[in-house]
């Protein structure tokens, strides 16, 4: 059973985790401290123009300029045709320094790398992606294949797409009405016309349009058929989701759970631990082998390794296995790490040919639930395999980790005895300056007590060779392997000269960063769109794979297991809980009560509630008497419930 767990209980930190049972296979982490920049819409001000780069840089409100290549300009914003009789025309003479231009961010900034920018803007709806300058981008996702590639273009053909503009079929689209569609196209219309009117508003670069945040984002990208619930342990975020998927699919409300329970969510289902895995540069496997993850400013690494693996018969089996595990787990850490550029995977050496085809399979084929877009090779003769993979947002080790203060990412430090010696020569250098009357250093503790005791008669014969005094002050606040060595000029050197001890710089008793004042968000011009009315309520087209009738797909269900519990969930969750009156539109709370029932009527009951209008009408006739037995349930099955997993046919998740 797939779902969607939301923890918003901590403002400093927002976590979308999705679970198939017990398994996490794809993490969104969001700090507010932190805003992406990725898909906003700016209005910016070009200030350079580079032809050596073909390129533009462009202020748009940020503390580094981004970057603007020529073939992400658009037309709309050329002074002319960049082509004169087959020649490419310079780029100085179709933009302007001070031109104004709007963009959007389409890779955010990295180290010493500015924002990636372009002005082909692209707005992602439920079922559509809207390029209203681009109108050669009609198309249809790559993730869509075989019938459904067929099926969605014909669903696109009948859409009105306004003349100038493209529009791309997302994945989430296959199997809906052309009504649905229309419904997406016009929602991201007016929020495009929107855009246009809030730039024409100001002169000077601001923030136009935000992209969604993390809660938005999951419910828009990752909500399908197959997943069965939506709980949200933050009552604020269950509103402001609920008002989301109100207005946009209504047909997944009943999907929609509040947590109530005092055991935190993602403890209750067991992927607190997954989470961590993904901050720890080693990953253990299965069968006791291990995979290394390493940033590199190029690349990242990813070295295999059988570790403790044991299992199979030979080490070919060994090899084997391992890497094959090492296979599912690379595509999965991919994910939750949200690894993008160029990643090279050593694995375990295997001598038949057939076996690396075999991995490049099982990579392959784990790969293909990730959104994001991959480039797969072949496994070398060295076992190198070389892939690459989009950059969806910031990786988890960019936004919620900093860079080491002490070792500056280098993930090592010289030792005390190579620090001194290298601060020894450090000193003698600038000894040997003409007019120097004295050298101050200031080191670590470790390494002024190296340097006083077993380098003492070096330090001797400097001052004696050179005529100069040394200051060696052990400062406290240093660690290896940062050091100040300062040069003073004789006749800078006073008579009343200060002790050395004196020289110890007092502790510092600023504020941390925590402390400070959090840093106030630029707020966007276009803050909310509201559609002029809800979604259509026809969920798919008539006799595609997913619109299938209802009765059908439920006998289908329990020829395959999939409306039967798991062996693993019967072990740990409670029997339902009985779902309360409910209206379509707003959920209510729900009894943790349990009521004994049969499977047939459980079933019954199951295609009751899928009834469509008749529904609402019985329930609501219901709902008193219902509501009284779930309170008395709740106080006999009381003990029962607790520990187990949140009830899943509840507007809101319990288990007290």
């Amino acid at each position: 059973m797939k779902r969607i767990l939301i923890n918003a209980t901590q403002q400093e930190e927002l976590r979308v985790g999705m679970v198939d049972g017990q398994r996490l296979y794809d993490l969104d982490i969001e700090l507010p401290s932190r805003n992406q920049k990725k898909d906003n819409i700016y209005k910016g001000t070009i200030t350079r123009i580079q032809p050596s780069l073909e390129a533009a840089f462009v202020n748009y409100g940020a503390e580094r300029h981004g970057f603007l290549p020529f073939k992400e300009i658009s037309r709309d914003f050329l002074s002319g045709s960049p082509s004169n009789n087959g020649e490419r025309v310079p780029i100085r003479n179709l933009i302007s320094e001070g031109q104004e231009i709007i963009v959007q961010v389409e890779r955010e900034e990295r180290g010493n790398k500015g924002a990636a920018l372009t002005t082909y803007i692209s707005l992602a709806g439920r079922y559509l992606v809207l390029m209203p300058n681009n109108p050669r981008a009609n198309g249809v996702s790559r993730r869509i294949e075989g019938e459904d590639r067929e099926e969605i273009r014909n669903v696109l053909s009948k859409l009105e797409v306004p003349k100038g503009m493209g529009v791309i079929a997302r994945t989430a689209g296959v199997g809906h009405t052309p009504e649905d569609l229309q419904w997406d196209l016009d929602y991201l219309q007016k929020v495009y016309a929107a855009i246009k009117a809030a730039a024409n508003s100001k002169n000077k670069p601001f923030l136009i349009y935000q992209e969604s945040n993390v809660i938005i984002r999951a419910l828009r990208d990752h909500l399908r058929d197959d997943i069965s619930e939506i709980i949200i342990d933050d009552p604020d975020v269950f509103r402001e989701a609920q008002k989301f998927v109100e207005q946009v699919m209504p047909h997944n409300l009943k999907k929609l759970k509040q947590y109530e329970d005092h055991v935190p969510l993602f403890n209750r289902y067991q992927i607190e631990s997954q989470i961590e895995s993904a901050f720890e540069r080693e990953v253990t496997l299965p069968s006791g082998g291990s995979m290394v993850i390493d940033h590199t400013e190029a690349m990242i690494c990813i070295d295999i390794n059988s570790a403790r693996a044991t299992k199979g018969s030979d080490i070919e089996e060994t090899a084997l296995n391992t890497n094959l595990e090492a296979a599912d787990e690379t595509a999965r850490q991919l994910r939750l790490r949200d690894l993008g550029g160029l990643i090279i995977i050593d694995f375990i050496d295997m001598t038949p040919e057939k076996n690396r085809r075999e991995v490049e399979k099982r990579l392959r084929e784990a790969l293909k639930i990730d959104r994001a877009r991959v480039q797969l090779g072949h496994i070398s003769q060295f076992g190198l395999l070389e892939m690459s993979r989009q950059r969806l947002r910031p990786s988890l080790e960019e936004s919620s980790q900093i860079v080491c203060p002490r070792c500056t990412g280098h993930g090592t430090i010289r030792s005390v005895e190579s620090l001194a010696l290298a601060v020894l020569r450090l000193i003698e250098e600038e000894a040997m300056k003409e007019s120097t009357g004295k050298v101050i250093a200031k080191l670590p503790v470790e390494v002024t007590s190296f340097l006083l005791n077993e380098k003492r008669i070096g330090i001797s014969e400097i001052e004696a060779r050179h005529a100069v005094q040394l200051v060696i002050v052990p400062d406290p606040n240093l660690e290896t392997p940062h050091f100040s060595v300062e040069r003073v000029r004789s006749q800078d050197t006073k008579p009343d000269q200060k002790s050395s001890y004196e020289h110890i710089p007092q502790e510092e008793t600023g504020l941390t960063s925590y402390q400070r004042a959090p840093v106030v968000a630029e707020q966007p011009a276009v803050k909310s769109i509201h559609a002029s009315a809800p979604a259509p309520s026809s969920k798919t087209q008539s006799g595609s794979k997913a619109g299938a009738p209802r009765p059908l797909k439920t006998l289908l269900g329990w020829l395959s297991g999939g409306n039967k519990t798991s062996k693993q969930d019967k072990e740990t969750a409670a029997t339902k809980a009985a779902e309360p009156a409910r209206e379509q539109s707003t959920p209510t709370r729900a009894r943790s009560g349990q009521r004994r029932r049969g499977s047939r009527d459980h079933s019954r009951g199951g295609q009751r509630r899928r009834d469509g209008s008749r529904r609402t009408d019985d329930q609501r006739r219901a709902g008193p008497a219902r509501k009284s037995h779930g309170n008395r349930d709740r106080s006999s099955a009381k003990p029962a419930n607790q520990g187990k997993p949140p009830s899943s046919d509840s507007g809101k998740t319990s288990s007290q």
